[in-house]
């Protein structure tokens, strides 16, 4: 292996570079945007469990606001629950663009890796074949050997580059979609709760 990235060329440490930073960013989502941390089962019913009997104060929506994602936004909307209905949705706007943030940090870096992997092996292929042309105008073509370098190296680093980019962009569009997903049930369970406050639905209790 360690060949192999030597014959690549100096090219090869920032493509190694931005597959380990892609890894650390995969494995981090996958933790972080697992839905039982992002939505709990029944909080939306816990909450109004909690409502229901008088024991929803200033303690219990700091506890639901730390808990989850999703409790950063219904605590939003709980704590202007004597408010109207404009301003509990107000609220609960403001924080959730707070939380989509949350839920997309790194994603942008991701992309940028699965952008700038393949450039990067071009790069390569480049530096690669300007190396052949300057051994054949040295050497000529008689020796392939005087050759074989460079189009190794052009080969290495452009296999290495897609190596990167492919999972990448793979996992950005699928981490994408999940928090599409995930932003979507909370828009939903937070309008339950606000019109559960409002009196306008009744809460089934589960």
């Amino acid at each position: 292996m360690f060949e192999l990235v030597k014959a690549g060329g100096w090219l090869m440490l920032p493509i190694i570079a931005c597959s380990i930073i892609a890894m650390a960013i995969v494995i981090e989502r996958l933790w972080m945007l697992r839905k039982s941390r992002v939505l709990p089962d029944n909080l939306l019913a816990r909450v109004w469990q909690a409502h229901s009997k008088g024991k929803l104060n200033s303690n219990h929506i700091a506890i639901i606001r730390d808990g989850s994602p999703l409790g950063h936004i219904l605590a939003a909307g709980l704590v202007n629950r004597q408010h109207s209905r404009e301003i509990m949705k107000e609220s609960i706007e403001d924080v959730g663009h707070h939380v989509v943030a949350e839920l997309e940090r790194y994603l942008n870096t991701l992309g940028t890796i699965a952008s700038i992997s393949p450039l990067l092996g071009l790069l390569g292929t480049v530096i690669g074949m300007i190396k052949v042309f300057a051994a054949i105008t040295t050497a000529g073509v008689g020796d392939p050997t005087v050759l074989a370098g460079g189009i190794s190296e052009a080969l290495i680093t452009t296999a290495a580059g897609l190596s990167v980019a492919i999972p990448s962009f793979m996992c950005h569009r699928y981490f994408s979609g999940r928090v599409d997903q995930l932003v979507r049930q909370m828009e939903e369970e937070a309008l339950k709760m606000v019109e559960v406050m409002q009196g306008e639905r009744e809460q089934a209790v589960e």
